[in-house]
């Protein structure tokens, strides 16, 4: 190759020169030279799954920017890996597609049973509990008044807008609903908005994150136990190094303005690190009893 009869005739030059001890500290610094002028294109590619709580142009618009923080400051590469569905993002996690993945945490009980999935990182600054949201003009103010109403929920397995609020709706307000499931926490409150549904199972983070004037047009009747919020977590055949080096990419984007405003849209308030204790209160639920295995 050109590259290598080069180096051959400068080797040669070098030798008559200077000598075998000057051509060894050409060697040394061609090596490192090399190094240096190797890209990470023959990296792996670490698969990062996210929830589908919001559509998928707004879901790429808030991880893509995040995933190329991540390339930038860890060195390695990271592609998003989406889900249409809630369902399907669950088959993926359970089949271990994902190398990281943002994930609810009752997701995260499952996945650590079917992968061993451990928690990184967790939003420190907020818990997470569901909301049961209707219209405001509504003459519906108290959950008695749902029972064999019609409820959307984003998905069976949403925790706190669907697992949580339907064992919730179960074992304290011992009502029957009729569940309709409808893909995303926006859809849900457009459902209840357009009148589709009497009542709607969402969570606060994303009621929050809607326009105004949504917000302003619906009402909550119910808000269901806080439990610790969504993690992002990590099959275990990533390497040590590479799991190090996303967390601390993490915590840097954490302690710069625009980091936090980016990481803000997940949304995640204040970044730290999570564990597996922070989950386990979810087992004394038993929300296996309304979970619903993907076929």
């Amino acid at each position: 190759m050109k590259w290598n009869r080069e180096v051959k005739t400068i080797s040669g030059f070098i030798i008559t020169r200077f000598g075998g001890i000057a051509l060894f500290l050409f060697i040394q610094l061609f090596g490192v030279t090399r190094v240096l002028a190797v890209d990470n294109s023959q990296q792996p590619v670490y698969a990062f799954g996210v929830v589908p709580q919001f559509e998928a142009r707004r879901l790429h618009a808030i991880w893509s920017p995040i995933l190329k923080q991540l390339n930038d400051r860890t060195g390695y590469r990271f592609a998003l890996k989406g889900a249409p569905t809630i369902a399907d993002f669950e088959k993926a996690f359970m089949r271990g597609d994902y190398d990281f993945a943002y994930m609810n945490p009752y997701h995260y009980i499952i996945a650590n049973k079917t992968q061993r999935y451990q928690p990184l990182l967790r939003d420190q600054g907020k818990k997470l509990f569901g909301v049961l949201v209707v219209r405001k003009d509504s003459h519906i103010n108290d959950v008695s008044q749902l029972d064999g109403q019609k409820i959307a929920f984003p998905s069976p397995n949403a925790l706190g807008a669907a697992l949580q609020m339907r064992q919730e709706l179960h074992d304290i307000f011992h009502i029957q609903i009729q569940p309709v499931y409808v893909k995303t926490h926006d859809s849900v409150y457009l459902n209840v908005l357009l009148g589709k549904t009497q009542a709607g199972g969402g969570v606060q983070k994303t009621l929050r994150s809607k326009p105004q004037a949504y917000q302003q047009s619906l009402k909550i009747i119910h808000k269901t136990r806080q439990v610790a919020p969504h993690p992002i977590v990590v099959h275990p055949r990533v390497p040590q190094k590479v799991k190090q080096a996303v967390f601390d990419a993490f915590l840097a984007m954490g302690r710069t303005e625009a980091g936090k405003k980016q990481l803000a849209k997940i949304p995640i308030k204040q970044i730290g690190a999570a564990t597996h204790a922070d989950y386990v209160p979810l087992l004394e639920m038993k929300l296996e009893r309304f979970y619903v295995k993907p076929e």
